[in-house]
């Protein structure tokens, strides 16, 4: 991978740097696997145990086989998934996972969520450079359909996005949030 081994790209995926042109050739790279993979997925019938197969070969990493996902499913990436126990993504969510999404046990992804981990700088001269962000879901989430979860967000336990919602702030445990910009709704009924 052009002189860069995973290890280093998931390093420097991490540090939220501007990404140079040494790693957009990454990009170029794993977005081509990415596609393969995703290619194969989406366009013909596979059974829950073949998904699993799938998406490990996507993410590059052993995927539990309680993992269910309805495809279609796409990504620029694939790398810089990660995914627990019991994890659900329903048909045609967008992982933009560069810089890195890591998704908890018995997390419940909706119909059409975006994650984006990239985003670019605001400055018209300077609008082409691009910085990453991670995503953190936690433990027993749930992502309504069509929500967009953005770069530097953590989700915590519990907590429900609402569908359509657009989450740009840390979203606090057992809490719902919703609109756009997402806020706090109230609190997840625990009795």
């Amino acid at each position: 991978m052009n002189d860069i081994n995973l290890d280093e790209f998931y390093e420097y995926m991490a540090s939220g740097k501007l990404v140079e042109e040494k790693m957009l050739k990454v990009f170029n790279e794993l977005s081509q696997q990415a596609l393969k993979v995703t290619m194969e997925m989406n366009n013909k019938y596979h059974t829950p145990e073949e998904i699993v197969e799938l998406f490990s070969k996507l993410t590059g990493k052993k995927v539990d086989k309680s993992f269910r996902l309805f495809p279609p499913f796409h990504t620029d990436c694939g790398k810089n998934i990660t995914v627990g126990k019991n994890v659900f993504i329903n048909a045609c969510c967008k992982f933009q996972d560069q810089g890195g999404i890591i998704i908890g046990n018995g997390v419940l992804i909706g119909h059409n969520v975006t994650l984006a981990t990239l985003n670019h700088d605001e400055r018209p001269q300077f609008r082409q450079n691009i910085y990453p962000k991670s995503i953190k879901i936690g433990d027993n989430v749930w992502i309504g359909s069509n929500a967009t979860i953005l770069g530097g967000v953590t989700i915590g336990n519990g907590a429900i996005i609402g569908a359509n919602a657009l989450v740009t702030h840390d979203v606090a445990e057992n809490t719902i949030v919703a609109g756009i910009p997402a806020k706090i709704l109230r609190e997840v009924k625990n009795d």
